[in-house]
């Protein structure tokens, strides 16, 4: 069953922008925690950035002041707005929760209990 279904990646050029969204199927008010991982061809997957039910976020470095991470648990989605796009965003763009109590990993999503299939977002020079 899939619990998590992303969608809104495609193709931009450098400086770009894309919205990406996360409709989960259980409710978004028992997902503690919910966030933004990304895997590049050839690459380990990384964090992007995390948001829990009381709206505290967390961002990698390297998407600080580009990306946004947002969350509405009347729709059971999870956002992420991304600006400025660059050609080292290239990847696949994977949406995770977990309920609260959980311990995983910011760096590598160890640990979340839902995973989306993911939505490849491409970007060129």
């Amino acid at each position: 069953q899939e619990y998590l279904v992303e969608s809104g990646g495609g193709s931009v050029q450098s400086g770009g922008s894309l919205a990406l969204s996360c409709i989960s199927s259980v409710d978004t008010n028992k997902l503690y925690s919910m966030g933004w991982w990304r895997q590049a061809p050839g690459s380990q997957r990384e964090g992007v950035a995390t948001i829990s039910n009381e709206g505290r976020t967390h961002y990698a470095d390297f998407v600080k002041g580009r990306f946004t991470i947002s969350r509405d648990n009347s729709k059971n989605a999870l956002y992420l707005q991304m600006h400025n796009l660059q050609p080292d965003d290239t990847a696949t763009y994977y949406c995770a929760a977990a309920p609260g109590g959980r311990a995983w990993s910011f760096s590598s999503g160890d640990g979340m209990d839902y995973w989306g299939k993911g939505t490849l977002v491409t970007i060129s020079s």
